[in-house]
This record gives C-alpha cells, sequence and structure tokens, in this order.
C-alpha cells in the first residue's frame, strides 16, 4: 500500500515539463487540462517570467477526459511538443474530444499514428500516474494546486500571490535575497 501523507512534492527530475529562465523563482503547478480553473490559472502564470513546472493531477472520476487528456500531452511530449500541446488543451477547453485532439496533433506537425499509439500505451499513463501519486504525497486534493518556494497554493492564484510572484522576480531580478517561503 502506498503511504499517502502530506509532504513536499519530490524534486524535479529530466522527466518533469518546465519551462521558463533557470534563475527565475520556479513554481509547480499541479494541474488538469479539463479543469477551467487550471486553464485560467495557467492564462495568469503565463505572463509571469517564472520558471515553470507542470505535473498532472488528471483523476477520471473529477473530470471523464482528464486522463486522455493527460495522456494527449505526454504524446505529443513523445515528439517534443508537449507545451504547444499543454498550451493548446488550455487555450482552448470547449474542444478535446480526440478529432480535436487529432487536429491539434496536426497542427503541431506531429506524426499522427506515432501520436494516436503513445496516447495509448500503458507507458504513457504510467508517466500521468506518477504525477498524479506524486501530487497526492505532497497533498494536492484539488487542481489547480501551485507549489512556490515550499508553500502549497490550492485553488486558482490569487491577486495577492500573483503579486508577491511578480515581486519576487523583480527582487531576484535586481540579485536581492530570494523572499522567504512563507511570504510567497
Amino acid at each position: 500500500m502506498t503511504d499517502l501523507r502530506s509532504s513536499a512534492p519530490p524534486p524535479l527530475d529530466d522527466s518533469d515539463h518546465v519551462r521558463g529562465p533557470t534563475e527565475a523563482p520556479l513554481l509547480l503547478l499541479y494541474g488538469d487540462f479539463a479543469c477551467p480553473s487550471c486553464a485560467l490559472a495557467d492564462r495568469r502564470l503565463r505572463r509571469l517570467p517564472l520558471r515553470y513546472a507542470f505535473r498532472h493531477f488528471a483523476l477520471r472520476s473529477k473530470r471523464p477526459r482528464a486522463l486522455a487528456l493527460a495522456c494527449a500531452s505526454e504524446a505529443a511530449a513523445r515528439q517534443g511538443a508537449f507545451w504547444p500541446m499543454h498550451d493548446a488543451l488550455f487555450d482552448d477547453q470547449g474542444h478535446q474530444d480526440d478529432p480535436h485532439l487529432w487536429r491539434r496533433a496536426q497542427a503541431l506537425g506531429l506524426d499522427l499514428e506515432r501520436f494516436e499509439a503513445d496516447r495509448r500505451a500503458e507507458v504513457t499513463a504510467a508517466r500521468v500516474a506518477r504525477d498524479v501519486t506524486s501530487g497526492l504525497r505532497a497533498g494536492v486534493a484539488l487542481t489547480p494546486t501551485l507549489f512556490v518556494g515550499g508553500e502549497r497554493h490550492a485553488g486558482p492564484p490569487t491577486p495577492e500571490l500573483l503579486e508577491a510572484l511578480a515581486a519576487g522576480i523583480a527582487r531576484a531580478g535586481r540579485g536581492e535575497e530570494p523572499a522567504r517561503a512563507d511570504s510567497m
């Protein structure tokens, strides 16, 4: 049996999806491509020069298409297109059925046969499940959940959190000490 007591999320590794400048503050988001609040959070966070890591928290019990969408993003990742697929899935949440996924994959220049095979592969579902398990261990109960400076923030980022992130980025740009975790 897996011990699911709340703890910090596991540190990032080479299998994580990360974008943004390495010197920027790190924000880890557990999200679900079928979650409207996650799409809102993503739009707000994309405007900030953050080092942004994404982990799946796709629970079919909450949203029937969650796992299929997470697997589609992982299939795109196997062809080097995780972030373009990530952005497309969040930008157009009204069209998440298979024909729309195939059109997105085609628009991204992906090999459609490979995309479909990877999307349905056990290794892809296992990759998503690993993220979900790490989220459960870290106390994630809803999406989106963000981790900034070791602090967990459940729900869409508040204006206060965005302001604190922007201030932390500005301080880092001036070479000042980063803000304490409890102030982010």
